[in-house]
């Protein structure tokens, strides 16, 4: 979504950062990119001003203070500011005393608010939860159909009632206090524009369930129409946070770094795809990050957590380390690593990801050229490929659909792949049979002794060896090379 000023912000910060020394002039040119670089992506006129000003501020109070390196000090003052823009602070959701928390959702039609409704009971789900869905959208034929099936899916419980909205609204906090369900979410009606009887209808189910949360549903495709559909609602209902839908589309992104200096409300969610598990909590700071090329361990380190079984990943990690790591344990991985989302969305969150593989047409078919190749292999080939000869590999090709190159890459690459974890195993004491396992940890983003913070610690000049198509490393089957 933030591909274009991703890409411009790089760019502007690669050339001041390591600068010995900042002139005015040189901060003037310097906002000035950054000032066509936020209105190129559909930024809020008002937004673009005030993000710049205090940016201009810090820049100028770096380069007179002669700070040891200004140009890493601007660099922060842009991070800062864009995490203040989406939002500051990260949401954090309290649980009402007395269950269920009520949660209402609103927007227009269109917006994706049934599908979200969905999304954010499986993560109140994941979150050890037991939600209740209610379809108070009447308006829309089969919108509450939708939910039912979208809640099987997840294994949610739908309630609704043909009769009257707020009627249902208000049985359905009942239904959910009998059923002794601790959340319950309200999918309401919407329109395909703001009308008064839209939101007559919304105030009236709020005033019935009395929410503890109510988010406004906002498709980011839609730019700054989406701004001020939210400063409509917002005169209308207490809107408590945004739910940004389709940030994995090509929007520049101008909504989600303005609708909360514009509302004053942050994002609370947002929805990276299509699949029910393409949701996840919005953290500013984290979005900043990749915005300037930084990456985001820290959300790739909690899906990986919540897609991959402690116990399988600790044995996954003493096969490699010991060599005796297989291409079944290869595919079994990619099978996990497919849960964590869209290879797209997960290629984003890594530091030092070359630009041409970020842009790179990735989607989870490029898997599969892969796996067909594994799938069709013997048990023995599997696990020792280098028993694969040429007749072999002909029918392992001709079995996947795939060529014969295809083939000779990917054992070519597993082979090199398993000595270089090996190599790692005996160098760092390993898990290997005689090495002691080393302390686990957690620390996320841990910065490197003799750094102070936020400045000098710069995790986009990371690089990632190994990673199929990046520098030295030819793509694997299917990927980009």
């Amino acid at each position: 979504m933030f591909d274009n000023l991703s890409g411009r912000l790089e760019g502007i910060v690669k050339k001041i950062r390591g600068k010995g020394r900042l002139t005015e002039a040189d901060v003037d040119e310097v906002m000035k990119e950054i000032r066509t670089a936020l209105l190129e992506a559909d930024v809020n006129v008002t937004v673009v001003r005030s993000v710049c000003n205090r940016i201009r501020e810090h820049a100028i109070g770096a380069t007179r203070s002669q700070a040891l390196d200004p140009g890493q000090q601007v660099v922060k003052a842009v991070n800062d500011e864009l995490t203040r823009a989406l939002g500051g602070e990260t949401l954090s959701i309290t649980y009402a005393s007395k269950p269920p928390t009520v949660v209402l959702m609103a927007g227009l039609q269109g917006s994706g608010k049934t599908t979200n409704s969905a999304k954010l009971a499986s993560w109140f789900k994941a979150q050890g939860r037991q939600p209740l869905l209610v379809g108070a959208d009447l308006q829309r034929p089969a919108a509450v159909e939708q939910l039912r099936t979208l809640g099987a899916q997840i294994d949610v419980p739908v309630y609704s009632d043909p009769e009257d909205p707020v009627l249902t609204a208000h049985q359905g906090l009942e239904e959910a206090k009998r059923l002794g369900r601790d959340v319950l979410i309200v999918d309401t009606a919407g329109r395909l524009s703001i009308d008064a009887e839209m939101m007559e209808q919304v105030r009236l189910i709020s005033g019935a369930v009395d929410p503890d949360y109510t988010f406004l549903v906002i498709d980011a495709m839609t730019g700054q129409d989406a701004v001020q559909t939210a400063e409509a609602f917002h005169e209308t209902l207490k809107i408590d946070g945004v739910i940004m839908s389709k940030m994995d589309g090509d929007a520049r992104g101008g909504a989600a770094l303005s609708v909360k200096e514009v509302i004053g409300r942050p994002i609370a969610f947002a929805s990276t795809g299509e699949k029910l598990n393409e949701f996840e909590q919005f953290h500013p700071d984290r979005m900043a990050g990749r915005i300037l090329g930084m990456g985001d361990m820290l959300t790739l380190i909690e899906q990986a957590e919540a897609a991959f079984e402690q116990d399988q990943a600790e044995q996954a990690a003493a096969k490699m380390m010991e060599g005796q790591f297989t291409l079944d344990d290869f595919l079994d991985q990619m099978q996990q690593i497919k849960k964590m989302g869209s290879l797209g969305n997960l290629m984003s969150m890594m530091p030092g990801i070359p630009k041409e593989l970020k842009n790179a047409d990735i989607d989870d078919d490029s898997l599969k050229p892969i796996e067909a190749i594994i799938r069709s292999m013997t048990m023995e080939e599997r696990t020792f490929p280098k028993v694969i000869n040429g007749s072999r590999r002909a029918r392992i090709a001709a079995g996947s659909g795939t060529q014969v190159g295809d083939v000779n890459r990917l054992v070519k690459q597993f082979d090199e792949m398993q000595k270089m974890m090996k190599k790692m195993g005996v160098m760092g004491g390993g898990m290997g049979k005689k090495g002691k396992k080393g302390k686990k940890g957690r620390g996320g983003n841990k910065r490197p002794k003799g750094l102070g913070p936020g400045v000098d610690f710069d995790p986009s000049g990371m690089e990632l060896p190994g990673l199929p198509g990046s520098p030295g490393m030819p793509g694997l089957p299917g990927l980009p090379r």
